[in-house]
């Protein structure tokens, strides 16, 4: 059912785990196969340098989730923002077609750490140019 790509990135996934005090966190989940993948991302000056995943599913879903993190640390935010389920699946060389899904969680979880990282960016933003009144 899967290629062998697939199967070493399950069996040897990279990046697994959980950054503290990320600078962006995305969750999503699939309620029709219950996968559940989480990726933290470390970001400076807008480029990711680290990024790990928790994934609770099958195979594809832990193997795309590690080949999503490999392929997004070093780029910049916007570059990671193109990664795209396709891509996840090219560079696995193949998913089975019920298992696309789990491409397109990391696609998602991507950018919903993004979205999270830009939102705490304008808080910071808005914070600094506060002026508090005694």
């Amino acid at each position: 059912m899967y290629n062998q790509k697939v199967l070493d990135a399950f069996a040897n996934p990279q990046n697994v785990g959980v950054i503290e005090n990320a600078d962006g966190e995305g969750t999503v989940g699939n309620a029709t196969c219950g996968d559940i993948m989480k990726i933290t991302l470390k970001i400076e000056n807008d480029k990711i340098v680290d990024a790990k995943f928790q994934t609770f599913g099958c195979a594809a879903a832990i193997a795309t989730s590690s080949t999503a993190t490999q392929m997004i640390i070093g780029m910049t935010v916007d570059e990671a923002l193109q990664v795209t389920n396709a891509k996840v699946v090219e560079y696995l060389e193949g998913l089975p077609p019920q298992k696309i899904h789990c491409s397109v969680l990391a696609e998602e979880a991507i950018k919903k750490a993004i979205e999270d990282y830009r939102a705490k960016q304008q808080n910071k933003s808005v914070d600094k140019t506060s002026i508090e009144y005694v």
